[in-house]
């Protein structure tokens, strides 16, 4: 056994009502006095409350955050947080509002705390991602890596069944990638597969009762071990014809999630025995990639990319872009591959090994 396992610095809260209590403290401790709230329109009601807890610490809110994080929108945010003389950042909300704070910690060098109510998993990484020209830009810098993570059971209350199924889906995509990554490390296996099994059992649950906050937490406590093991290793095809989807033809990111990875699964099935026995293990079936999308449909998300807006020549440029670039991958990623992999995606047929 060979790996190599790299801790990164960050603390974590984790309790129901903490986006309140707890986030004031977060700045404190890191010796903020002039926090810049961001986050995207849709959670400006939750935001203020974040502000309205940090008091006199609050150097503003700038509620502009944008799906895939356009380098206009980008540039704008740290116009306002220079203008404001922010000392800090807290991004409140999923991936877009999480996505904006590491570009302007990425630009300013200003830390930053995350307070996610989705279960992206952004929180946890390094990773940032830019577009710009129809084009999604993404890279690494330990400056974008939040100081402190508050997860507030509570706070995912307002998140609908339907994106709270996609986003755990796309939760479940950071496991399932980081199962077979070069990088990966037997720590990162154990959270994966836990992470990918409290987030699928929880969805059922989820789906059933909204409001129970035990199930919540559940899929809060699964999404927090997928997104660590997204900023813990490489991501391979999946992500990246994700990415394409996103930065290029604008799809909605979960939604994308959601509908592509089974056939990724299905694709890398052959290439990645151990990886698909751990995701077996987690599901509780002999099928993981079947039995993802047919969780997924289960609780009405998109069965095809069809639905999402996609067209049927789109898929011949997403299939060049995304064998057009170097990336690990446990099957050699090739033009015809991916629009094979695309295709039945495209038209929402069930996935088989190929």
């Amino acid at each position: 056994m060979e790996f190599v396992h790299e801790a990164r610095p960050m603390r974590v809260v984790f309790r129901p009502g903490a986006s309140v209590t707890a986030v004031p403290d977060e700045a404190g401790r890191l010796g903020l006095r002039r926090v810049l709230v961001v986050c995207g329109p849709r959670g400006a009601a939750t935001a203020r409350a974040v502000v309205d807890s940090l008091g006199d610490t609050c150097a503003g809110l700038h509620a502009q955050a944008r799906m895939h994080v356009p380098v206009e929108v980008a540039d704008r945010a740290v116009e306002v947080a220079r203008a404001a003389g922010a000392d800090g950042c807290v991004a409140v909300g999923g991936g877009s509002a999480i996505g904006l704070g590491k570009a302007i910690a990425l630009r300013t060098g200003l830390p930053l705390i995350a307070v996610p109510s989705t279960y992206s998993g952004s929180e946890m990484t390094p990773v940032w991602g830019l577009t710009e020209q129809g084009v999604k830009r993404t890279g690494r810098d330990p400056a974008v890596l939040p100081r402190s993570v508050v997860y507030d059971t509570e706070l995912t209350l307002s998140l609908p069944v339907g994106l709270s199924v996609t986003s755990g889906i796309n939760a479940v995509a950071h496991a399932a990638e980081a199962l077979y990554a070069p990088d990966a490390s037997p720590l990162v296996a154990l959270m994966a597969e836990e992470g990918a099994r409290a987030m699928t059992h929880a969805l059922p649950g989820l789906a059933a009762d909204p409001g129970d906050l035990q199930v919540r937490g559940r899929a809060l406590y699964g999404a927090w071990l997928c997104g660590a093991t997204l900023g813990a290793t490489t991501m391979g095809l999946h992500h990246k014809l994700c990415h394409v989807l996103g930065g290029t033809f604008g799809l909605p990111h979960a939604e994308t999630h959601t509908v592509v990875l089974p056939y990724v699964l299905a694709h890398n099935a052959s290439a990645a025995p151990e990886a698909m026995a751990a995701l077996a293990r987690a599901l509780g079936t002999e099928d993981p990639a079947l039995a993802l999308r047919n969780l997924s449909i289960r609780f009405g998300a998109p069965r095809s990319l069809a639905e999402l807006g996609l067209t049927e020549p789109d898929l011949a440029v997403a299939a060049g872009q995304a064998a057009g670039q170097t990336y690990p991958n446990p099957r050699k990623v090739t033009v015809d591959g991916a629009l094979d992999l695309l295709r039945a995606a495209y038209e929402g047929r069930a996935p088989e090994p190929s």
